[in-house]
């Protein structure tokens, strides 16, 4: 059984997660709050775990790598397109100033709050909704990130990013890149290509 303490140390430690907010965010919240109880003895392995009705939870590397990508600062409003469980949210409340999450599915988004509640992380709103079309009422944000796969980035999305923002999302079907888009201007956009991913696909509107 693989402890919390040998997690950090190999699984982020020792590959390329050195932003010290991001190690203590990883820290700070226990990855056991997030996952059915039958399974907390496989809580810290590397790799993801399933949450009921063929959802799963990310491998603990790829929450903290797609964290510091981001760049959070404790004065960041961030946007999260798909809630999941609530930990990857919990990992980012913990640097940011406010996450506002979108799940579409029902169960999903009362299971991210109940588990962030119990958490006791009040920084961190669930809302029930198509992701695609964002959440324009709370925009713009200084980082939005997607924890689903879409074929093509939506428009909408880039449109609620601040300029200066990033944002961070795995584009493609069956072969996924994770890329990190910068607003420098009002009307320009940089992309960046970081890493091969495998996520879900977005479901809705995408």
């Amino acid at each position: 059984m693989v402890e919390k303490e040998e997690m950090i140390q190999t699984q982020l430690l020792g590959r390329n997660i050195t932003d010290e907010k991001v190690i203590e965010a990883m820290e700070e919240v226990d990855r056991k709050d997030f996952i059915p109880e039958e399974l907390h003895h496989l809580a810290y392995e590397d790799g993801t775990l399933p949450i009921g009705r063929e959802q799963t939870i990310s491998q603990p590397y790829i929450v903290a790598y797609m964290a510091q990508a981001l760049e959070l600062s404790p004065q960041d409003k961030v946007l999260e397109i798909g809630s999941g469980c609530g930990y990857n949210a919990a990992v980012m409340s913990r640097i940011a100033k406010q996450v506002h999450s979108v799940e579409i599915i029902e169960w999903l988004a009362q299971t991210a709050r109940e588990n962030l509640e119990n958490a006791d992380i009040s920084n961190v709103t669930v809302h029930l909704g198509d992701g695609y079309h964002g959440l324009p009422d709370e925009a713009p944000f200084d980082k939005i990130v997607l924890t689903a796969a879409a074929p093509v980035l939506p428009e909408k999305l880039k449109q609620q990013l601040k300029v200066g923002g990033k944002l961070l999302a795995p584009i493609g079907m069956s072969i996924q890149t994770l890329v990190i888009i910068d607003r420098v201007t009002e009307d320009k956009f940089e992309t960046h290509k970081l890493v091969g991913v495998r996520f879900v696909p977005m479901t809705g509107g995408a």
